[in-house]
C-alpha cells in the first residue's frame, strides 16, 4: 500500500514478465520491469543457455535494453519478481553481477535508481541501486 501507482503497475508488470523468461534448465523464471525518467517502461526476462555462462539475467537484459533504445534517459524505479512452476517466489533478490550492473547505470544518470524486490508477501524497497552494493566498486575507483 506504500508503493505509489506507478510502482504497483511495474511490480505487475515485472511479475507479468516472468512469463517471458527462457529457463528451461533452473525453472526459475526471473522478471525486471524499468521506469524511465521519461515514463516509459522496459521489459527483460532471464535468458538461460546450456552453457550457463552465456544466458543473461533478468535485470541486465532489461538495463541493456534500455540504454541501447534509450541511451540518455536515466531508471527512476527497477522492479524485479520471479516464479517456479508458474508460482512467484516468496523473496527476490539481484545476484552480485546485476547488483554491479544496476550500480553503473545509477552512477551513469547520476541519479538513484529505486529497486523494488517482489515477493508474495511483501515488496522490499531499496532507495538506490548502491545500498544493495556494499562497499561497492565503480568508475570512480579506475581513476
Amino acid at each position: 500500500d506504500e508503493l505509489s501507482e506507478k510502482e504497483q503497475h511495474l511490480v505487475q508488470t515485472a511479475i507479468k514478465a516472468t512469463e517471458h523468461s527462457y529457463s528451461p534448465y533452473s525453472h526459475f523464471a526471473v522478471g525486471a520491469a524499468l521506469l524511465l525518467e521519461n515514463g516509459n517502461e522496459v521489459m527483460g526476462a532471464n535468458q538461460e543457455n546450456a552453457a550457463y555462462p552465456s544466458g543473461l539475467c533478468a535485470e541486465r537484459v532489461a538495463l541493456f535494453y534500455a540504454g541501447h533504445q534509450y541511451p540518455d534517459m536515466p531508471v527512476v524505479a527497477l522492479a524485479i519478481a520471479a516464479a517456479t512452476n508458474g508460482r512467484q517466489v516468496e523473496s527476490i533478490s539481484p545476484c552480485g553481477a546485476c547488483r554491479q550492473v544496476l550500480l553503473e547505470a545509477e552512477q551513469r544518470y547520476g541519479k538513484p535508481m529505486k529497486v523494488l524486490l517482489c515477493g508474495t508477501k511483501e515488496v522490499v524497497v531499496a532507495e538506490s541501486a548502491e545500498s544493495l552494493l556494499p562497499l561497492c566498486f565503480g568508475a570512480k575507483d579506475l581513476k
